[in-house]
């Protein structure tokens, strides 16, 4: 016996289950996408439990806002927005925005092999988090996000320029944070050779 499963209809039937706020809607869609959203929230927050607090305001403004959600689209692309911009809010909301001229930015540049070959993710997303919470919103939305300069400056209510500034700024970060562990990971090879 052949028989087709209406997927349209479940996913109706589940956005509808979700519109009326029942349980275990909300906690399977909390659990299906808490991982990837984690990540992003991980990205943006200075630590797990920053990020937890932007996770679960991100799920509760998916909650309240499902009735925007259209049918047949990316449910995970929807949520995925939703804690991107809760994480740009958050920014917006908590910390004090500065202005600095790109003239002062020095051009970071290394001839050193690549030493992201060698780092855990845990290690790459420890650097990002010792950023600035404005260096780390911009390294985000442009690197990993794909925003451009000028999305990024309407996002976060700042100049274009600025935006630029912080990204080549955190990229420097960055580069000056690994090459501190790197010169550590050094010492300790020397010492343990010895």
């Amino acid at each position: 016996m052949d028989f087709a499963l209406n997927l349209e209809r479940t996913e109706t039937d589940f956005v509808t289950a979700l519109s009326r706020q029942e349980r275990w809607a909300q906690q399977l869609l909390y659990e299906q996408h808490y991982g990837k959203m984690m990540g992003i929230c991980l990205r943006y927050a200075g630590s797990r439990d920053e990020a937890l607090d932007l996770l679960h305001e991100g799920f509760i403004k998916a909650f309240q806002n499902i009735k925007r959600y259209k049918p047949g689209t990316s449910i995970t692309a929807w949520i995925r927005t939703i804690m991107v911009n809760t994480c740009i809010d958050y920014y917006r909301r908590n910390v004090r925005r500065r202005t600095e001229d790109l003239d002062t930015v020095y051009a970071a540049s290394t001839d050193d092999p690549d030493v992201l070959s060698n780092l855990t993710e845990q290690e790459i997303l420890g650097a990002v988090q010792e950023l600035s919470p404005a260096y780390r919103a911009v390294f985000n939305l442009y690197v990993v996000e794909g925003y451009s300069h000028k999305e990024i400056g309407e996002a976060l209510d700042i100049t274009e320029s600025t935006s630029r500034s912080n990204l080549v700024k955190a990229r420097h970060k960055l580069q000056e944070y690994f090459a501190s562990k790197r010169m550590v990971f050094d010492f300790k090879n020397k010492s343990e050779a010895d």
